[in-house]
C-alpha cells in the first residue's frame, strides 16, 4: 500500500500535540471571550463548507462581523488579536507534542520520504514548531490557499508545491471529517491517529488507509 508513496504530510493541531493540552490551558482565554467564540466556531464551521476562496480572511471577516453587529474591518481585527495572535503564547510556553513525534519526523526522513505540514490554522502561530521545521520540505495553512479541509483544493495545492501526483502522498490526521475525507477524496492515502476510545477499544477506523493509537506504532507501520 506504501509503495509508491514518496511524501509524509501531516495536519498539526489534534495530531502533532494533543488537543486536550491546548483546551484545558485555553479554558480561561476562552471564557474571557466566551461571545466572541461561540460565533467564531459557528463562522469556521461555515467556513469548512465553502469553496475556495480569492479572500479566506476577508470572507470570514464578513460573515463574522454580521454575528457580532459591527464593520468586517473590526471583525478582521478582532480575530488577529484574539485568535490568530491570542493564542500564539499558549504553543510558545505550554504546548508540548506528543511523544516519539521528533523521532518520528527523523526517521522517515533518514528513510527517504519527503515530509510537509497542511494545516487550517497558521503553522506560524505555533513558532518554529517544536523544532520540526527543519525536517519539512512544504508547510502550508489552507486558510492562505483559500479553502478550509476537507476540500480537496489544499490538498492539491500541496501536492502541487512538492510536485508529486496526490496518490504518492500519505496525510496524517486526527479527524476523519477533515483530514482522512478531505486526503481520500484528493486521491491521497490517509493515516488516523486514533482517539482515545478507540485506541481503548483496538478499534481501527474504515475509512483510512493506516490507523495506529502512537507515533512509535505509525514508525513500525510506515517503516
Amino acid at each position: 500500500m506504501l509503495a509508491d508513496i514518496s511524501v509524509i504530510a501531516f495536519d498539526i493541531d489534534g495530531t502533532l500535540y494533543p488537543s486536550w493540552a491546548l483546551n484545558v490551558r485555553l479554558l480561561p482565554h476562552v471564557l474571557r471571550h466566551f461571545s466572541f467564540y461561540l460565533k467564531f466556531n459557528a463562522v469556521r464551521r461555515r467556513m469548512h463548507e465553502t469553496a475556495p476562496l480569492a479572500d479566506f480572511y476577508e470572507y470570514q471577516a464578513r460573515l463574522l462581523a454580521d454575528k457580532l453587529h459591527c464593520a468586517p474591518e473590526v471583525a478582521r481585527r478582532r480575530i488577529q488579536d484574539i485568535v490568530y495572535d491570542g493564542l500564539k503564547p499558549f504553543f510558545a510556553r505550554r504546548i508540548k507534542p506528543f511523544r516519539h513525534v521528533h523521532e518520528t519526523f527523523a526517521r522517515i526522513k533518514e528513510s527517504g520520504y519527503r515530509i510537509a505540514l497542511l494545516s487550517d490554522f497558521p503553522p506560524s502561530q505555533k513558532g518554529d514548531l517544536w523544532g520540526l521545521l527543519p525536517y519539512c520540505d512544504v508547510v502550508l495553512g489552507s486558510e492562505e490557499i483559500g479553502a478550509l479541509k476537507p476540500s480537496k483544493y489544499p490538498f492539491g495545492v500541496l501536492a502541487r508545491e512538492l510536485g508529486v501526483p496526490e496518490e504518492r502522498i500519505l496525510y496524517v490526521g486526527n479527524s476523519v471529517r477533515y483530514d482522512v475525507a478531505g486526503a481520500n477524496n484528493a486521491g491521497m492515502k490517509s493515516a488516523y491517529l486514533l482517539p482515545f476510545w478507540r485506541r481503548i477499544l483496538h478499534l481501527k477506523h474504515p475509512k483510512a488507509d493506516i490507523s495506529f493509537a502512537t507515533y512509535r506504532q505509525f514508525l513500525q507501520i510506515v517503516l
